[in-house]
């Protein structure tokens, strides 16, 4: 009597790796460790995974090394700019407090007294040119020390 051999997929099911090999090759996330950064070491791309492991506890966004034109080791510089045609639409009163801001000089100058951190030489005339004036941080920090002086 002839008996029919059972296929090769048959025969190695209930079996541990089911003909793949590895047990993890057949489990549809290729041939990784896991999840996330699991498996770091066991596989030949362990040097990346080593490597995206240093960059972030360096500092860096990912292993492939610094992004963007600057690198990740300065700081930009952030300084806030406004116009004096922004000031005069958003702000009212006599004594505007921009101590944070750059004045640029587009725009008309108005009648108030603005006290910002700089101004550029534009802003200054027009708003001197109006009857307004600009009070910048350095001016004020300079009379304070000539009041204290003439005290003494």
């Amino acid at each position: 009597m002839k008996l029919k051999k059972r296929t090769i997929r048959s025969r190695l099911r209930g079996s541990r790796t089911a003909g793949y090999g590895f047990r993890q090759k057949h489990k549809g996330h290729g041939n990784k460790g896991g999840f996330g950064k699991s498996g770091t070491g066991k596989r030949a791309s362990h040097n990346r995974q080593r490597a995206m492991m240093w960059a972030e506890k360096e500092g860096f966004k990912s292993y492939l090394g610094k992004s963007g034109m600057a690198s990740a080791s300065t700081a930009k510089k952030k300084t806030f700019q406004i116009n004096l045609s922004d000031i005069q639409r958003n702000y009212e009163g006599n004594k505007i407090e921009l101590k944070k801001y750059k004045i640029l000089g587009r725009g008309d100058g108005f009648k108030a007294e603005i006290y910002a951190r700089e101004a550029s030489k534009t802003a200054i005339e027009k708003m001197e040119k109006a009857g307004g004036k600009i009070i910048l941080n350095s001016e004020k920090i300079d009379e304070k020390k000539s009041v204290e002086n003439k005290t003494k």
